[in-house]
């Protein structure tokens, strides 16, 4: 057997060999290539509960665009139209980002699609017998995703 032979700092920049990235970096590097082959749009501020949001997101995650476009369409909620909104804004920055692509039926996903709590304003609601209750009114982060939709190889078939 023929042992490996580690060598010192000094021995390694003599041979000419380059220095390994360190962790934090390549792992920005790994996150940046990831991100220059994606569309991701925000929502920021938005004036309704995570909690409310989080259900018209669980609806849409892993569809197809124009399919969630359609579902969002007919949906009685009252975020579903700034949802859909959203979707279409990151339909536009797929198509700007990558000029010779254009997202057509059947061949993009909603990737990702989270909700995120944001800032809760605290207002003060008088009651009875001179006590008062407090009122929290919510806000909501929402980050969307799409991406090409995984062709499916021969093994997975």
């Amino acid at each position: 057997m023929a042992e490996t032979v580690k060598l010192t700092r000094k021995e390694k920049i003599a041979q000419g060999l380059p220095k390994p990235p360190k962790r934090k970096k390549a792992y920005a590097m790994e996150l940046a290539e990831k991100r220059a082959s994606e569309a991701r749009v925000m929502l920021r501020n938005y004036r309704s509960s995570a909690r409310k949001m989080r259900l018209l997101a669980d609806m849409i995650r892993g569809m197809e665009v124009f399919h969630a476009l359609n579902t969002l369409k007919f949906t009685a909620r009252g975020a579903a139209p700034d949802l859909a909104k959203l979707l279409k804004s990151a339909i536009a920055s797929f198509e700007q980002k990558f000029e010779g692509e254009r997202v057509d039926v059947g061949t993009h996903c909603v990737k990702e699609v989270f909700v995120n709590e944001g800032r809760t304003l605290k207002r003060i609601q008088p009651a009875p017998q001179g006590r008062a209750h407090q009122i929290r009114k919510r806000y909501c982060h929402v980050t969307l995703l799409i991406d090409f939709i995984p062709q499916k190889t021969e093994d997975q078939a």
